[in-house]
């Protein structure tokens, strides 16, 4: 079975209305001449279809009373709202025959459905019963208020041809409707709540308004928000059993607009939460307050500073847009025109998960690492961009840091399916007892990355408050749409780099269109992204992969690792190298240095990148535990050079003669050696 699947019956429960059959009083269909019996839910059509020639015809409304909705006290004793169904049978219409009716009810937002079946254990006799049809009625059936429901009554025994039942669908009204206003759902929906709001302004006059606002709570609100619009202040108050509230503000009297106030109280009912209805009135203190507000000199002093400070504000920012790269730009087109607006927010942050396919697929994600902190300023979170705290903690651990960091904020994970992720997911679905393993994988210091990320966010990812922080893409030219695993199909899936534009509004979690114009990012759409040096560079690797896919149609398979045992060779004391294989664009090579007695030691660690160069280096310094003293750290790059140094200084408690350690990091070099910092 599909792990999508079980997590959606675990999960599901979010996802389900309150359509359900009233136990009490239990159901009876009996009526006189005729013994019935209810079936609820237990609705299969075996045995109860018969040759259109031997089933009766459908039913009738009844004339008069189709269905309306009523509250109705449940087995708690709180009122819920119910529909009321009745229906009736044709005097003509096979009467002698029919053995039972049946109902089904559908919400159709969540397609629930419940059944219920009045079966007859005797003949009936009449076509009418006391000069009239034969009817049934159903009003047991607990329903939601603004939901939609599909309805069917069926005869039985059901025809094997043609359509012989009656459907109806039916919208349950709001909570504003008197016929189900006083249900239990509504008042924890406020429906009924009045809150008599009322306020007081003290009558001596004064330099700041002292405003006093009252009203009553409600049985389901605990917390209420009440604010002075017009101005920026607003105070929270929690019932705590209380009947009534009062709430003071203190304004100042140039802070209010002239007489006129408007004072809105906002509930937090525990259905609605921060959608509740508010409730709002306005104030004229100019007839209680003796000293209107007048614009005074200090008044004016204050206007006219705050507009010095707004205009020195105003061409600080002018300044910075037009001496500075603009970077990314929003484009908005009203009625066919183009205006740029620069973007001021924080910083955005995107987990990148994704399957160690093969070493051009790493570039390709690389490139787009480097393209996204780039030219669209994202802040990047990657396995291979964070190694050291990975080794330190773990894996499962890391992960589930970042999960936890990312679902308490804004920010995104983007899930870059392609082979291996498609291989992977299938075998966890299908429990094979042989993990998929690339070579990638074995060569990783971090190993297999993805397996334990899809069963750590999978399960978060169905719980439906929480699929604003998942994307899914894919690269069109090297993947397909078929590599997404079943659980992200619920969820838009991203062309790269064709819906990249659409991605990046997803990742400032801004609408890309908008009444009357659409909104557009200069510089990353798919026929623009590779104008600046990152985008070309993540255009090459794309169409790199993409080359060797053609030439070698049966590149993944080649990359699958049938025999899993890799030995590891134990590195000496004296002398610790970890070497990539020879197919690696990169050899990182470690020692630790001897005391060296004219000056300080020096740990140099010699990266020597191919020409298949990742273009993303990391440096980690590891320091001896027990070493005291400050550590600096020096980074000197040369830009028309290869020659790159870090140098990390520590003082050493070894002898008088050696006062400090530094580590430096040459990438034109590839063999060992030691010398003394300048």
């Amino acid at each position: 079975m599909d792990l999508y699947c079980v997590w959606l019956n675990i999960f599901g429960l979010a996802l389900t209305s309150t359509l359900r059959i009233l136990e009490w009083p239990p159901l009876n269909c009996t009526q006189p001449a005729l013994q019935c019996s209810v079936q609820i839910n237990n609705c299969s059509d075996e045995g109860w279809i018969k040759p259109r020639q031997q089933a009766p015809n459908g039913p009738l409304w009844h004339s008069g009373s189709q269905q309306h909705v009523f509250v109705r006290r449940g087995e708690s004793g709180d009122l819920l709202p119910v529909i009321s169904l009745s229906w009736s049978f044709q005097v003509n219409g096979g009467v002698d025959i029919i053995r039972g009716t049946e109902v089904h009810i559908t919400e159709e937002d969540t397609n629930q459905s419940i059944c219920v079946r009045y079966i007859f254990h005797n003949k009936i006799q009449n076509m009418v019963t006391n000069w009239m049809p034969w009817t049934f009625s159903l009003d047991r059936v607990v329903v939601d208020p603004e939901y939609k429901y599909s309805v069917s009554i069926y005869n039985l025994p059901k025809p094997d041809l043609g359509n012989y039942r009656l459907d109806k669908n039916v919208t349950i009204p709001g909570c504003k409707d008197p016929n189900i206003k006083s249900a239990k759902v509504c008042l924890e929906n406020g429906s009924l709540w009045d809150p008599q709001l009322s306020w007081t302004v003290p009558v001596d006059g004064g330099e700041r308004l002292i405003i006093t606002v009252g009203f009553n709570t409600a049985e389901f609100s605990e917390e209420y928000q009440i604010s002075i619009q017009n101005t920026q202040h607003s105070q929270h108050v929690m019932r705590e059993n209380r009947t009534s509230l009062n709430v003071t503000f203190e304004l100042d009297v140039w802070q209010l607009p002239p007489c006129e106030m408007l004072i809105v109280i906002q509930p937090f009912f525990i259905r609605c939460k921060s959608n509740c209805l508010h409730h709002q009135t306005k104030c004229n203190y100019c007839s209680y307050y003796k000293r209107p507000p007048t614009y005074s000199r200090s008044l004016m002093i204050k206007a006219l500073l705050g507009l010095i400070m707004a205009g020195g504000f105003l061409t600080y920012l002018l300044q910075k847009i037009f001496h500075t790269d603009p970077g990314i730009q929003f484009l908005t087109t009203p009625r066919g025109e183009l205006e740029g607006v620069q973007v001021q927010e924080r910083k955005r942050k995107v987990l990148i998960i994704y399957s160690l396919d093969h070493p051009l697929y790493i570039e390709i994600v690389l490139k787009l690492c480097a393209f996204l902190m780039a030219k669209c300023g994202i802040e990047v979170v990657l396995d291979l961009l964070d190694s050291a705290r990975l080794g330190i903690v773990g894996s499962v651990q890391w992960l589930d840091w970042q999960r936890e960091q990312i679902v308490k904020s804004s920010d995104k994970i983007l899930i870059l399916c392609s082979r291996g992720v498609r291989a992977k997911w299938r075998a966890m679905c299908d429990g094979a007892e042989t993990r998929v393993i690339l070579r990638e994988d074995v060569r990783s210091p971090m190993g297999d990355m993805l397996t334990p990320a899809l069963s750590l966010l999978v399960p978060s990812f169905v719980r439906s408050d929480t699929f604003h922080n998942y994307m899914v893409a894919y690269f069109e030219d090297v993947c397909s749409e078929e590599d997404v695993p079943s659980p992200f199909n619920i969820i838009v899936r991203y062309k790269l780099m064709k819906h990249f534009e659409e991605l990046f509004f997803r990742l400032l979690d801004k609408e890309k269109h908008e009444p009357g114009r659409v909104n557009r990012i200069e510089g990353i759409t798919e026929d623009q992204y590779f104008h600046c040096p990152s985008g070309k560079a993540l255009r090459d690797a794309v169409e790199a992969f993409h080359a060797y896919q053609l030439e070698h149609p049966n590149w993944f398979e080649d990359e699958l690792v049938k025999d899993t045992d890799v030995e590891v060779e134990e590195p000496s004391l004296e002398h610790h190298a970890i070497e990539q294989p020879t197919e690696s664009p990169i050899t990182i090579r470690q020692s630790v240095p001897g005391c060296i007695e004219d000056g300080p030691s020096t740990l140099i660690n010699d990266v020597t990148p191919s020409e298949r160069d990742h273009t993303v280096y990391s440096a980690t310094h590891h320091m001896t535990e027990g070493l005291k003293g400050p550590t600096s750290n020096e980074f000197k790059s040369f830009p028309f050079s290869e020659h790159t140094h870090i140098y990390v200084s520590h003082p050493a408690e070894q002898d008088g003669s050696c006062n400090s350690v530094l580590a430096g990091w040459d990438p034109s070099v590839s063999t060992l050696k030691e010398g003394t910092a300048v």
